[in-house]
């Protein structure tokens, strides 16, 4: 696990090479693999890989959405809010094991935050993709992790650049 997490970085720009469906699939059973509060699993998650419509995904919010102008898919996590009062945590959780399964395969991701950001100064961006998802007003939509064949290799961090500082021993 180690060396997925020293590898690991933001992918915005992908190659238009096609993700294998048994890849996919294997990203499909990662995601229902993840743990949850109570093993409630308020999560959802929507596969989108039409371009078209991945690119009106573009549109919910002004900045941070560059990844979908060429990412081959896009996976939009949401929650049933009425089953539990963690569904944040829950579909966090699940997007990071989306993207850390992605690398394993070979793939890069980034993570778009969905939640408490705006499409227009009256539409949220959350209601921008329940509208264009047909998603039922109790879902909410946490985030999008854009998946695909990294254009550039980028490196992880080094160690150099951990913040040690921000690690505290019994007490702040």
């Amino acid at each position: 696990m180690i060396d997925i997490l020293r590898k690991r970085r933001s992918i915005r720009k992908y190659t238009n090479q096609l993700i294998e469906p048994e890849k996919v699939e294997l990203l499909k059973e990662a995601v229902l693999r993840s743990p949850s509060s109570k093993n409630i699993n308020p999560w959802e998650f929507i596969f989108i890989d039409n371009r078209e419509l991945i690119l009106k995904l573009k549109e919910c919010k002004p900045h941070g959405v560059a990844p979908l102008q060429t990412a081959p898919l896009a996976v939009v996590i949401c929650a049933d809010e009425t089953k539990n009062d963690v569904w944040v945590e829950d579909c966090s959780i699940a997007s990071v094991l989306l993207q850390l399964t992605a690398q394993t395969l070979g793939l890069g991701s980034c993570w778009i935050q969905i939640r408490k950001r705006s499409y227009s100064d009256e539409v949220s961006s959350e209601e921008y993709i329940q509208d264009l998802l047909n998603i039922r007003d109790h879902y909410k939509v946490l985030s999008i992790v854009t998946v695909g064949y990294a254009e550039t290799e980028r490196a992880g961090k080094s160690f150099d650049e951990l913040q040690f500082e921000k690690i505290r021993i019994n007490k702040f």
